[in-house]
Order: structure tokens, then sequence, then C-alpha cells
């Protein structure tokens, strides 16, 4: 089945200008295209018949598989790192670093797997989850693979609808410590004060409905965050105590809203297939896995470490509040602040296509001007209304990595992958790929229970 160019060119365009954020799911076509399996015999190049305009080489895919790890969640890694104890968050954001990797990998593999199975060269995520039960090997579950595409789709908007969340607090409270020259929490109502004064600019820049504006912005933005790794160690080393008074484990409701943060800061798993759909050489992809994923764990302990030993108990999100009050860091503080407002709008659109795209058949097409708008607008208050009610960066980057990126980055993945080589091929000696992947899902599942639980009691802590 030959895949339509628009896919294609979408796939790239989401690689290209959206690198700092998830890019979102490729829509589902106007009319159903039913899967059709191959005969094994019948061999298919699918990096050959793919035609990009552009394509990516393993360098310039690592770049892109960084920059779409690295987000927002790394300001806030040291508050991961003070819940739950600093040699305890350094040997697990390792551990998950592989956990997640090893995901990402077999998504990957299992996508390639249908490629030749099905004579396709690319599929979004959702595309995949649809293909997997769709041609899987359950004939009586094949009727829900449209239900599985949805229910990515839902996990995808809601990840990133919830960063639009984090990213607005990050801004509002970096204008409240530089209009009020104070580094203290203080008080949450005037936090949300703040976070409300930003609807009317927020909605006004989510009124950009094309990305051609803002791109240059995310290459700004990745500058700024590298510079701020730099001087979170720099600053962390200036006031960091004996490093044998921090505490190495603390209890294990803080381990566990610690797991979300620090899924949220790395998981990759949403640009994984865009970026493999765009290289030149897709076979590539386990070098620009481990290449990427090692570049971003270093970057994760590197501000969780330091930004913990350094800043201490009384550490807040983001990590550049915690610098000191001097020209540099406020100037660092006020540039940070603006790239945030800006990649705002590059998060926001990701998901709003997709949501847009099922909206806009309800309307008629001479009114679709005006409708997207009224929906972007929504949509803006609704966030917006999020953070004044949750206005805890911590617990709720916590929340989005139990909730969503404990399924798309961990169960769905698994699953996947069971779907795809249960018949061929099969499940191994002993059935241990059926074991291994029960192994992935029962983590991602105690994940989601664990950490949804303790970000959702510390949310409703600090209402």
């Amino acid at each position: 089945m030959e895949m339509n160019s628009n896919h294609v060119n979408t796939t790239q365009n989401q690689v290209e200008f959206d690198p700092e954020n998830k890019p979102p799911p490729q829509p589902p076509p106007e009319v159903r295209k039913r899967f059709v399996i191959h005969a094994e015999k019948d061999s298919f190049d699918f990096a050959a018949h793919r035609q990009i305009k552009k394509p990516t080489n393993t360098l310039e895919s690592t770049g892109h598989l960084i920059k779409g790890c690295l987000g927002g969640g790394i300001m806030g890694i040291h508050e991961a790192y003070m819940k739950s104890g600093l040699w305890t968050s350094l040997i697990f954001t390792v551990i998950f670093g592989f956990y997640i990797a090893y995901c990402v990998h077999i998504l990957i593999k299992s996508a390639q797997t249908l490629y030749r199975r099905l004579h396709i060269t690319e599929l979004s995520y959702p595309d995949l989850a649809e293909a997997s039960l769709e041609v899987g090997p359950f004939p009586s579950l094949r009727k829900y693979s449209k239900w599985f595409r949805y229910a990515v789709d839902v996990v995808i908007c809601i990840d990133l609808f919830g960063a639009c969340c984090v990213y607005q607090i990050i801004i509002a409270k970096t204008i409240k410590e530089v209009v009020e020259d104070t580094q203290e929490e203080g008080d949450l109502n005037r936090l949300r004060l703040y976070v409300l004064t930003l609807l009317l600019p927020v909605m006004l820049l989510c009124m950009i409905t094309t990305l051609k504006y803002l791109a240059p912005f995310s290459l700004i933005a990745d500058v700024f965050i590298v510079t701020c790794v730099i001087a979170t160690v720099v600053y962390g080393l200036q006031s960091a105590p004996p490093i044998s008074s921090v505490p190495a484990w603390k209890d294990a409701m803080g381990f566990f809203e610690f797991c979300g943060i620090v899924i949220f800061s790395m998981e990759g798993i949403g640009v994984s297939l865009p970026i493999e759909n765009n290289m030149k050489d897709p076979t590539q992809f386990p070098k620009v896995l481990s290449y990427g994923m090692t570049i971003v764990v270093l970057f994760l302990i590197l501000v969780g470490f330091f930004g913990y030993w350094g800043f201490g108990e009384q550490s807040i999100s983001p990590v550049t509040l915690n610098f000191p009050n001097a020209i540099f860091p406020t100037i660092l503080k006020c540039l940070m602040g603006i790239m945030i407002f800006i990649t705002f709008a590059l998060n926001f659109w990701a998901p709003f296509n997709l949501v847009w795209y099922y909206m806009a058949k309800k309307h008629d097409t001479s009114n679709h001007w005006i409708w997207e708008r009224v929906y972007r607008a929504i949509f803006v208050v609704v966030i917006t209304a999020i953070a004044i009610a949750f206005p805890n960066i911590g617990n709720l980057m916590g929340l989005l990595g139990a909730f969503c990126l404990s399924n798309m980055g961990f169960i769905f993945p698994a699953v996947i992958e069971l779907l795809v080589i249960w018949e061929s091929p099969g499940l191994g000696r002993g059935r241990w790929r059926l074991w291994k992947n029960l192994l992935v899902i029962l983590a991602g599942v105690l994940l989601f229970v664990a950490g949804t639980y303790s970000n959702v009691k510390g949310l409703i802590v600090n209402l």
C-alpha cells in the first residue's frame, strides 16, 4: 500500500519545524484504507521506496531526537531529585534512560517489520497502533483497531496540552520572580494571578496558524537550554554543601513522583517515528537512539544532580529561579521566559492540529477560518484554567509522565510488539518474548497507577 504524498510532507515538516516538542500524530484518512499483508517471499525494501525531498543523516537525526526529548521538563528535573533523594535519583535516571530507549527501539522495530509486511514506506504512531491490531493475530480484536488509534491520539493530545500548562506556569513564575525580585515561592494565589495575566498574550500567540514564523525560535531555545545546563552546574557548585549531607533516599511517595517527572523530561516516543520516517538510512536508527539518549540522560543528570545538590531542599522550579540575582542570571531568566513563551505556540500547534482535523468536519468550510480561531481561544482558556487551578510544576509534570507517557512510552509499544511478532517470528523458546513484554507492560502499569496517585495527591495538597 502506497502512502500519499501529503502524509510524507506532513511528517517531514514536523521534524523540520517542530523539533523542540513531540510532533502530532497523523490524522486518519478520509476513506478507510485497509492494511494488506503481503507474502513473506515478496520482499520489500521500504527504505529504497521512500521518496523524501530532504532526508536526514545520522548526525542530523540524532540532533532532532535530542531536541524532541529535551523540552521544558529539564527545567524542573532538579525538583524530582529533591523528592526522591540524590543518589537514588541519579541511578534511576540512568535506568529509565535505558528503559525508555528500549521501548522506543521495539516501537521502531515493530514499525519496520510492518513496512515490509504491508509494503508501505512509513507509519505515524497512531497508524502503527491501528495497523498492528488490524492485521494482528487475533481476528476478534481487529474491529477495535480504530479505537486503538484513537487511544494513542487522545494520550498524545493530553500529554502535549498538559505540557502547555507546565510552560505557562514556568513563564508566570519567571515573570513573578523578576518583577518581585524574590526567590521565595510565596502565595500561590499571587502566582495564579500572574498565570491569568498571561491569558491574552498566549491567546494572541496561539492565533498564529503557521510554524514558519516560529521555527527559528526553536533553535535559539536549544542554545538557551544548553546555557542553562552549564549555568546550573556552575551556580550549583558555588553553593553546594558537603555531598554527604544530601539525602540519598527519601520515601516511596517521593520516588514515584520522581518517576513521573523524569519520564516526562526524557520521553521521546512521540518524535521517534517521524525522525525514522525522514532518515536517509533508517537502519541506522539504533545508533541515533543510543547517541541521542546518552546526551539526553547526561543533560538531565547535570541539571538534576547539581541543581538539587547546589540549591538544596528550598530549590524551586524552573531551575533558573534558583540562580543568583546578578545581571547575567537575570538576563538569562528573562530570555528563557521569552523562549518558553514562543515554544508554547510550537507545543500548542501539534495537538491542536489533530483536534481541529476532527472538529473541522462539523462546520462548513466557508466558516473554518473563524471556527478554528474560536476553538484555539477555547483551548487556551482551558489550559490557563488548569494552570491556575494546579500551579505546581513538579507534580503536573509528574502526572503527565505517569498518566500519559507510561501508556504511550511503555505499555503501547509492548502491546504493539506482541501483536507484530506473535505469529512471526513467534514468542520464542519458553515464550520469552511474551514474558519480556508482559514485564514491560507491568512496569508501565505500576508507574501509571503509583505515579498518577502520588502526583494527583501532590496537586490536591497544593490547591
